[in-house]
């Protein structure tokens, strides 16, 4: 039986600008995206059922509708229904290196790299813009997490034009174990509180342009000017994540003592990553924090960036 594994890129934001509120009830987002190497490996495999199944070995990561992958699965037997008639039901396995609920795309690249594979098992030669289409469906980020590299991301994040790829840079990501932070409140305390700075909703995106401030990032990416990059991360959320969970500021707080270019929490948080030049530098950075917050909930990983998405890691025919 036909069956392919694929590894599924984390993400972390080096940029997040919240321009103002959506007619459709979400943000308007300015945000410069980047894969990084740390990775779920995700199997899929066609069964003689009509069933979709996820298995996982993290117990803690939900196995129905709850999660990303088991929808992007459904939708894709809504999308092609003749193909699901045809080769039957699908069973997934999730083998989980990503932390979840810590801004780095966990769920959406494991929903990303489904649909990928049963673009190959269903033999459908879907296109990479098709696949991210669908994506959108599920959510903001699967569309990046299907192209991976270094992006912007604008709309909601869901449209996206790529920029040029970032080599040579690493990140220690920084994450307390039993300390999630949920996305959807994120971002509601963000509106509750700054809802008087956003731009309405039925401005034109030619007023809007005027009032963000991703220019010099986008600059410096383009040059590939690392220090720069360094000195320009940027994170909204961090206003209203910071003030509520204190012990995420003070990693934050505590990479700035090292020899680093910069450092940001990625998209809601929890995760809080240094920016670095060399993996000798990130590892570096990883004992000083070991050292600096001695907390054995407080997990610790090194990751370099990457210019891909979603990627086959093996196939059985």
């Amino acid at each position: 039986m036909r069956s392919y594994s694929l590894l599924a890129p984390a993400k972390i934001n080096l940029y997040l600008e919240i321009v103002g509120d959506r007619p459709d009830g979400y943000h308007e987002l300015v945000m410069l995206l980047q894969s990084i190497d740390l990775a779920d490996q995700v199997d899929l495999r066609s069964s003689s059922t009509d069933k979709i199944l996820i298995h996982c070995d993290n117990p803690n990561i939900p196995s129905g509708k709850e999660n990303l992958a088991y929808r992007a699965a459904e939708l894709m037997t809504r999308q092609f229904p003749e193909c699901f008639a045809r080769y039957g039901g699908i069973e997934i396995t999730l083998h989980k290196h990503i932390p979840a609920e810590a801004g780095l795309a966990g769920g959406s690249t494991d929903a990303a790299a489904v649909l990928v594979g049963i673009d190959l098992l269903w033999d459908l030669g879907l296109t990479q813009i098709e696949l991210q289409d669908l994506g959108a469906m599920l959510g903001s980020d699967v569309p990046f997490c299907v192209a991976g590299g270094t992006a912007i991301a604008t709309g909601r994040g869901e449209q996206l034009n790529p920029l040029p790829d970032l080599e040579n840079l690493y990140v220690v990501l920084a994450k307390y174990r039993n300390l999630p932070v949920s996305t959807v409140w994120a971002y509601q305390a963000y509106r509750q509180r700054y809802y008087d700075t956003y731009l309405p909703a039925e401005a034109d995106w030619q007023a809007r342009r005027q009032h963000i401030h991703s220019g010099p990032m986008v600059a410096a990416i383009a040059h590939r000017d690392h220090v720069a990059i360094g000195h320009l991360l940027h994170n909204d959320l961090e206003k209203v994540v910071f003030p509520e969970f204190p012990k995420i500021a003070h990693l934050r707080d505590t990479f700035k003592h090292f020899d680093i270019l910069g450092t940001l929490m990625s998209g809601s948080g929890s995760t809080v990553f240094a920016l670095v030049e060399s993996q000798t530098q990130a590892q570096q950075i990883q004992q000083q924090m070991q050292t600096a917050i001695a907390d054995p909930t407080l997990d610790l990983w090194i990751s370099k960036f990457t210019n891909t998405g979603i990627r086959l890691a093996s196939t059985v025919n």
